[in-house]
Protein backbone atom coordinates (compact mmCIF):
# COMPACT_ATOMS: atom_id res chain seq x y z
CA UNK A 1 0.00 0.00 0.00
CA UNK A 2 1.37 3.08 -1.00
CA UNK A 3 1.23 6.45 1.35
CA UNK A 4 -1.71 8.79 0.75
CA UNK A 5 0.30 12.09 0.82
CA UNK A 6 4.07 11.10 0.48
CA UNK A 7 4.67 14.63 1.97
CA UNK A 8 3.47 13.71 5.32
CA UNK A 9 5.91 12.21 7.42
CA UNK A 10 4.99 8.73 8.92
CA UNK A 11 4.11 7.78 12.68
CA UNK A 12 7.53 5.09 12.16
CA UNK A 13 9.53 8.40 10.49
CA UNK A 14 7.94 10.90 13.18
CA UNK A 15 8.89 8.09 16.15
CA UNK A 16 12.59 8.13 14.68
CA UNK A 17 12.77 11.76 14.51
CA UNK A 18 11.79 11.61 18.22
CA UNK A 19 14.39 9.15 19.33
CA UNK A 20 16.98 11.17 18.26
CA UNK A 21 15.84 14.36 20.71
CA UNK A 22 16.87 14.51 24.55
CA UNK A 23 13.40 13.82 26.77
CA UNK A 24 14.15 18.14 27.72
CA UNK A 25 13.90 18.35 24.24
CA UNK A 26 10.48 16.80 23.82
CA UNK A 27 8.62 18.38 26.76
CA UNK A 28 9.73 21.71 25.51
CA UNK A 29 8.59 20.99 22.03
CA UNK A 30 5.50 19.79 23.44
CA UNK A 31 5.05 22.60 25.71
CA UNK A 32 5.79 25.34 23.03
CA UNK A 33 2.98 23.77 21.24
CA UNK A 34 0.59 24.08 24.07
CA UNK A 35 1.31 27.72 24.67
CA UNK A 36 1.16 28.54 21.06
CA UNK A 37 -2.61 26.84 21.02
CA UNK A 38 -3.23 28.65 24.02
CA UNK A 39 -2.39 32.26 22.44
CA UNK A 40 -4.58 31.23 19.27
CA UNK A 41 -7.06 30.83 21.47
CA UNK A 42 -6.81 34.24 23.39
CA UNK A 43 -6.25 35.99 19.93
CA UNK A 44 -3.14 37.30 20.88
CA UNK A 45 -2.10 36.71 16.93
CA UNK A 46 -2.55 39.98 14.39
CA UNK A 47 -6.73 39.18 13.78
CA UNK A 48 -6.94 36.82 16.29
CA UNK A 49 -9.56 38.96 18.11
CA UNK A 50 -12.17 37.01 16.17
CA UNK A 51 -11.24 33.44 17.03
CA UNK A 52 -10.78 33.88 20.76
CA UNK A 53 -11.91 31.52 22.38
CA UNK A 54 -11.83 31.92 26.55
CA UNK A 55 -13.10 28.58 27.07
CA UNK A 56 -11.06 26.68 24.94
CA UNK A 57 -7.86 28.51 26.43
CA UNK A 58 -8.93 27.86 29.46
CA UNK A 59 -8.47 24.22 29.23
CA UNK A 60 -4.92 24.78 27.30
CA UNK A 61 -3.10 26.99 29.89
CA UNK A 62 -4.70 24.79 33.20
CA UNK A 63 -3.08 21.50 31.16
CA UNK A 64 0.14 23.56 30.16
CA UNK A 65 0.52 24.55 33.72
CA UNK A 66 0.43 20.90 34.92
CA UNK A 67 2.54 19.84 32.35
CA UNK A 68 4.96 22.75 33.24
CA UNK A 69 4.83 21.65 36.77
CA UNK A 70 5.46 18.14 36.40
CA UNK A 71 8.12 18.95 34.12
CA UNK A 72 10.04 21.15 35.84
CA UNK A 73 10.80 18.94 38.95
CA UNK A 74 13.19 16.83 35.74
CA UNK A 75 13.82 19.14 33.27
CA UNK A 76 15.65 21.87 35.77
CA UNK A 77 15.40 25.14 36.67
CA UNK A 78 17.08 26.58 33.53
CA UNK A 79 14.79 25.13 30.95
CA UNK A 80 11.72 25.33 33.55
CA UNK A 81 12.12 28.94 33.39
CA UNK A 82 11.46 30.05 30.18
CA UNK A 83 8.30 27.85 30.22
CA UNK A 84 6.95 29.25 33.78
CA UNK A 85 7.02 33.12 31.90
CA UNK A 86 5.56 32.15 28.89
CA UNK A 87 2.84 30.24 30.96
CA UNK A 88 2.90 33.14 33.18
CA UNK A 89 2.33 35.67 30.34
CA UNK A 90 -0.60 33.85 29.04
CA UNK A 91 -2.37 33.53 32.66
CA UNK A 92 -2.20 37.38 32.67
CA UNK A 93 -3.46 37.74 29.13
CA UNK A 94 -6.14 35.16 30.19
CA UNK A 95 -7.42 37.94 32.79
CA UNK A 96 -7.23 40.91 30.59
CA UNK A 97 -9.64 39.91 28.29
CA UNK A 98 -11.77 38.04 30.87
CA UNK A 99 -14.85 40.16 31.29
CA UNK A 100 -16.42 37.82 34.66
CA UNK A 101 -13.02 37.39 36.48
CA UNK A 102 -12.13 34.57 38.88
CA UNK A 103 -11.49 34.44 41.96
CA UNK A 104 -7.68 34.92 42.69
CA UNK A 105 -6.35 30.92 42.63
CA UNK A 106 -9.20 30.03 40.75
CA UNK A 107 -7.67 31.40 36.99
CA UNK A 108 -6.56 28.73 34.30
CA UNK A 109 -3.31 27.16 35.71
CA UNK A 110 -3.48 28.64 39.12
CA UNK A 111 -3.74 25.52 41.37
CA UNK A 112 -0.68 24.92 40.12
CA UNK A 113 1.25 28.10 39.84
CA UNK A 114 -0.64 30.22 42.87
CA UNK A 115 -2.95 33.34 42.21
CA UNK A 116 -1.54 35.26 38.74
CA UNK A 117 -2.42 39.41 38.94
CA UNK A 118 -3.20 40.81 35.70
CA UNK A 119 -0.76 43.03 33.73
CA UNK A 120 -0.46 46.55 35.09
CA UNK A 121 -1.53 49.36 33.04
Amino acid sequence: MTDPNPNQPNAVDAARDLSQLAAVEIVSLHAVDLMTAAALKLGLFEGGDEHRDLAEARILIDVLAGFTDAAARNIGHHHAAPLRDGLSSLQKAFREYSAIQDEPGAGPGERYTGYVAPHTK
